[in-house]
């Protein structure tokens, strides 16, 4: 296969070394010239992306400090809604996987891949395809109605499962209290759960299984 055209840019973000190395490698060999940078944690990415709003993609993992697992990915998700995100995961879970696909994930690749798959799938996402995740068990039902809220609302829910009042909440997204209630009862309604506090479990659950 010939190389690829110069000139792309991606973002590797996995709080392992090892990880990040490899992934690197396999990006540098497949695309030459690549601009490639590097995160360990959410705050990191979203910095990264602050830099370089033109990432040609996103590799992701979800087991990192600051993302709460699909939590992280939705907001993300939400802020750069035009950066194809590709999830490379150790958790082989065709129900996370299935979940990362609604939450608008292009790509989902288990960490145990070879390079050269890996960078196979690459080339798809950058050539605009959506890879189709696994088949996940039935019973998915509340990733379903996360996966139906709105970008903000999303960021109300992801600062909920921090732990955030609403005061805190309306502060960090420069919006008034009345409308952070708002929204909380539209994500009550959505999620079809009863209180802010089976919310915030609910989301959890949205979380990586233990590996």
């Amino acid at each position: 296969m010939a190389d690829a055209p110069a000139g792309h840019a991606f973002l590797i973000a996995d709080d392992h070394p090892m990880v990040r190395d490899a992934l690197r490698t396999a990006l540098a060999r497949a695309f030459p010239g690549a601009s490639i940078a590097l995160a360990g944690t959410l705050a990191e990415v979203q910095a990264a992306l602050d830099r370089q709003p033109e990432t040609d993609a996103l590799l992701l993992d979800l087991d990192m400090p600051g993302m709460d697992g699909l939590s992280g990915l939705a907001l993300l998700r939400s802020e750069r809604p035009t950066v194809p995100i590709i999830v490379v995961s150790a958790a082989r879970d065709a129900t996370v996987a299935r979940r990362t696909h609604d939450l608008g994930a292009s790509a989902y690749v288990d960490k145990s891949a070879s390079l050269e798959e890996i960078a196979a799938i690459v080339r798809a996402v950058l050539d605009g395809e959506i890879l189709p995740p696994p088949e996940a068990a039935e019973g998915d039902s509340f990733a379903q109605r996360a996966a139906r809220l709105t970008p903000q609302q999303w960021r109300v829910l992801a600062l909920m499962v921090h732990g955030d009042q609403n005061k805190q909440i309306a502060y960090k997204l420069g919006v008034g209290e009345p409308t952070v209630k708002a929204h909380v009862t539209v994500i009550l309604r959505k999620l079809g759960v009863r209180s802010r506090t089976q919310a915030v479990i609910e989301a959890r659950s949205l979380a990586l299984p233990p590996t």
